[in-house]
């Protein structure tokens, strides 16, 4: 049976075009990979990947991804307003089909190795891969982002886990990790221009500010629409329901006299969370999986 992992890979580039499609077009007629697809932001300056494939074949393209990012991006020129610390910024690896979730941290081993023995690029390791608890998260390693991070990167507790305690001249550093299930990026877009609002919704709604244990989340502005928004990444949607954060971002919102004036979904997203959705809103009572049409198809012969 083929193994199958999913990965959502960020780097830190979403407006140049040319540069854009030429960190995406690693992923391209590679047998063994699928592109599925990726979403340049420019407000956030930053463009996610996603993309499933077999191993080997997958990482031959997570590691052209690298190299490419670190020969066309120039941290020391960029700017965006999602945090970062590199060119590449993340790397995360989710199990997908016949592929435990232990394969898939020496996959992420082994790529972190490969990253910095052939860019010089230094690895931070992060989620089930962190050598510390404080590395499991993101914001940990982020703090401060780039420009931050190289004040204090020779400190022990902020060197990165592979290469030397420093960044990489122009391309930062890359974070790699591998998790359990795939997570959920989900914006909440408010009727507001105030950053302030959303970056205090954010706080009460991420986990090491006393919100959702696994909810990360930060406010950002959409400079070209004059908005604001709560974006968050949900590593476990079902501890963590999409209906949940919704909720308390919009009560959160009330207070202020501001409303949800929509929100997006980046990337795919589990069916499964979808249905959570349905269930709480709709009050759906002993609802089957069955009872959504297209799910009998797999059933035929």
């Amino acid at each position: 049976m083929k193994k199958y992992i999913h990965t959502v890979p960020n780097f830190s580039e979403g407006r140049r075009k040319e540069v854009i499609e030429a960190i995406v077009g690693q992923f391209k007629d590679i047998p063994g990979v699928k592109l599925i697809d990726y979403y340049p932001d420019p407000d956030f300056n930053r463009t996610v990947i996603e993309a499933i494939g077999e191993p080997e074949p997958l990482k031959r393209a997570l590691l052209n991804m690298t190299g490419k990012a670190v020969e066309l991006i120039n941290m020391e020129e960029q700017s965006g307003a999602h945090p970062r610390i590199g060119a590449q910024d993340t790397i995360p690896l989710f199990p997908l089909k016949n592929i435990s979730l232990e394969e898939c941290k020496l996959l992420a081993e082994e790529l972190g190795k490969e990253i910095y023995a052939r860019f010089q690029l230094p690895v931070y390791l992060s989620g089930e891969n962190a050598r510390t608890p404080e590395r499991k998260s993101l914001d940990f390693i982020r703090r401060g982002q780039y420009e931050g991070l190289k004040k204090v990167v020779h400190l022990p507790e902020r060197a990165p886990d592979i290469g030397p305690a420093a960044l990489h001249p122009t391309a930062g550093a890359v974070i790699v990790s591998a998790g359990t299930r795939p997570l959920v990026a989900y914006n909440i877009v408010l009727n507001s221009s105030d950053l302030s609002l959303a970056q205090g919704i954010a706080k009460a709604v991420r986990g090491p500010s006393g919100g959702f244990s696994t909810v990360r989340a930060v406010g950002l502005r959409y400079e070209e629409r004059d908005l604001v928004a709560v974006s968050m990444n949900i590593f476990d949607y079902e501890l963590t329901p999409l209906y949940r954060t919704f909720e308390l971002v919009k009560r959160e919102a009330a207070r202020y006299g501001v409303t949800v004036l929509e929100t997006q979904l980046v990337g795919t997203v589990p069916q499964e969370s979808l249905i959570m959705v349905a269930e709480y809103f709709l009050q759906l009572k002993s609802f089957k999986r069955n009872q959504i049409l297209e799910n009998n198809l797999f059933d035929l012969n």
